[in-house]
């Protein structure tokens, strides 16, 4: 697994004083799983629960939130795209002179493909996640595709695209 360490990359360099102290920032993975599905590739995704923990905090919580958002932005973009609009959930316990510990939940996922190697094993590769748009096409229509639901029991489907 990755993003639990780009996560502490981001977060030592990002937020002021952290880097300071990085033993005040724990890292944990919860509920781990592990989802893959019968056939000829031994593909999988990692599916878990990060939980970062920065403790004795006295600094501005906006600089822990920004940066975080801009980080699931790009690895994490279906967190964005929520129908609850919540990437993440938070808890602080707040202590005294208005420093707290914060503690910050994310859903997170990696995708990893296992193909054939050159020397008869097998190469893992950690993919990044496809852009939020993968699916638009531009200048055509403005659908993306993973929201459609099609009726399989349909032989033709004809879809028109007004000129």
């Amino acid at each position: 697994m990755r993003k639990p360490e780009q996560l502490r990359r981001l977060l030592l360099r990002a937020v002021p004083g952290l880097a300071d102290a990085p033993e005040r920032l724990a890292l944990y993975v919860d509920e781990g799983r592990i989802a893959a599905r019968a056939g000829a590739s031994l593909s999988f995704e990692y599916r878990y629960t990060a939980n970062l923990v920065i403790q004795d905090y006295a600094g501005d919580r906006n600089a822990v939130v920004v940066p975080l958002l801009a980080w699931i932005a790009e690895a994490e973009p279906d967190l964005l795209a929520k129908p609850d609009s919540e990437p993440f959930t938070f808890e602080a316990e707040l202590l005294q002179d208005d420093a707290v510990d914060l503690s910050i939940t994310l859903q997170l996922t990696e995708r990893v493909a296992v193909v054939p190697g050159a020397d008869g094993g097998y190469e893992v590769r950690h993919l990044d996640e496809p852009p939020a748009d993968a699916d638009r096409f531009d200048g055509i229509c403005g659908v993306i595709l993973r929201q459609l639901h099609l009726d399989d029991d349909r032989a033709d489907i004809v879809i028109t695209i007004p000129a």
